[in-house]
């Protein structure tokens, strides 16, 4: 991948950061800390890989996105807005009586949600019914996924996993975000599911493990997935939850607290920064 693309890309993750934080902050409630941690997976995928339309959310033959971690709308609702499927002055919204942003993705009410989900697990699963549809129906499209870490302790998590591998879902890929805190703590201390790279395999995946901020090591695994035949692929991203503002970095209380006006306007002023270093 050229400098400049990924450049952009960048660029792009970091507007996703700014449209996370914007919506959360308008809502004052929300999750920005894992938010901001598969930023860069969402700018890779809506930007560069998926094959997907604005004007046309429900194309037959568009690759499907699901956020498993249904949390962290705010990021998935960014990268919407960037992509253009609705307006980004829509974002003040979430959370909001009467806004179709609500807390968590709903496939009926938000263009280019491809299915609602919230329970960990859930999303998980749908994506798996995806991949197997369009394998029994012949269509070529892909199925992509972000499972988040302290998710992987549920049990439906491991029930999808046999699935997609006892069906060959070759057409599925997951991303797990591996920031290594949920909303109690740390995942070692809470359930500690690792090692999740040895499980996934041992479930029959092809298991990639990478940094889960760093472009062109996404692009490298994706492409990966794609060659791989007969396995569905797990991509162990590992992150920093609230990447991108220095106090929410690997705190956990950022997992579901919204930022004050301090906060938000020191926020907004880093990634800013970032931006302008690019």
């Amino acid at each position: 991948m050229e400098q400049a693309r990924i450049k952009e890309l960048k660029r792009i993750s970091a507007n996703i950061k700014l449209g996370a934080l914007e919506a959360v902050f308008s809502a004052s409630s929300g999750h920005p800390g894992g938010s901001l941690s598969i930023s860069d997976i969402l700018s890779y995928l809506y930007f560069e890989e998926m094959n997907i339309d604005p004007r046309d959310p429900k194309k037959a033959d568009r690759d499907r996105f699901v956020l498993s971690k249904g949390h962290t709308a705010p990021a998935l609702y960014a990268a919407l807005a960037e992509r253009g499927y609705f307006p980004r002055e829509d974002l003040k919204t979430f959370r909001h009586i009467d806004s179709y942003l609500q807390g968590h993705p709903d496939m009926k009410g938000t263009p280019g949600v491809d299915m609602t989900t919230g329970s960990l697990g859930l999303g998980f699963s749908a994506a798996c019914g995806m991949a197997l549809s369009a394998k029994i129906s012949g269509e070529s499209y892909r199925v992509y996924s972000v499972l988040g870490d302290g998710e992987s302790e549920e049990g439906q998590v491991w029930e999808a996993a046999m699935f997609a591998a006892h069906k060959k879902l070759d057409n599925l890929c997951i991303f797990l975000d591996y920031n290594g805190l949920q909303i109690d703590g740390p995942i070692s201390e809470v359930n500690d599911p690792s090692p999740l790279d040895s499980k996934f395999e041992a479930f029959g995946w092809n298991v990639l493990v990478i940094d889960g901020h760093d472009i062109e090591a996404i692009d490298s695994a994706v492409k990966a997935a794609k060659a791989c035949k007969g396995k569905p692929t797990a991509i162990i991203c590992r992150t920093v939850k609230g990447k991108g503002v220095s106090f929410m970095e690997n705190y956990v209380k950022w997992h579901g607290s919204a930022p004050n006006e301090e906060q938000y306007k020191q926020a907004v002023s880093e990634i800013n920064s970032y931006i302008d270093s690019l």
